[in-house]
């Protein structure tokens, strides 16, 4: 299934760069420059959905769930399941695990790139 990208989201997307959270940041400084390997982008618009984290190569979506996810359970499960069906992979992390274990985060992706290149 081919993905939408809706040019409508381009202004809040880049609005969203801006203003990362702390714990987006931390994160993003271990996605850019390929340091796992492969081109990753921030803030990209998908389909109807700013996604926090893209990478296209590995048709993966990695999402912080930080104080905008609370009391939005339901909301995120519908949001995942359209995302899953463009074939994506959709992980996610809470905004503390990323603050408190960085390092699981990052072995967490490494792990899915290593899959990914098995298959």
């Amino acid at each position: 299934m081919k993905i939408h990208y809706n040019p409508k989201l381009k202004k809040l997307a880049r609005k969203l760069r801006i203003n990362m959270s702390s714990p987006e940041i931390l994160l993003w400084n271990q996605l850019k420059g390929k340091k796992l390997g492969y081109d990753f982008h921030r803030q990209k618009p998908i389909d109807n959905y700013i996604v926090d984290f893209f990478c296209p190569k590995l048709k993966l979506i990695v999402e912080v769930d930080g104080k905008v996810h609370i009391d939005k359970g339901e909301d995120d499960i519908k949001r995942q399941s359209k995302l899953e069906s463009f074939g994506l992979k959709v992980l996610r992390f809470k905004a503390s695990d990323i603050i408190k274990n960085l390092n699981y985060v990052i072995e967490t992706i490494g792990d899915y790139v290593e899959k990914f290149e098995e298959e």
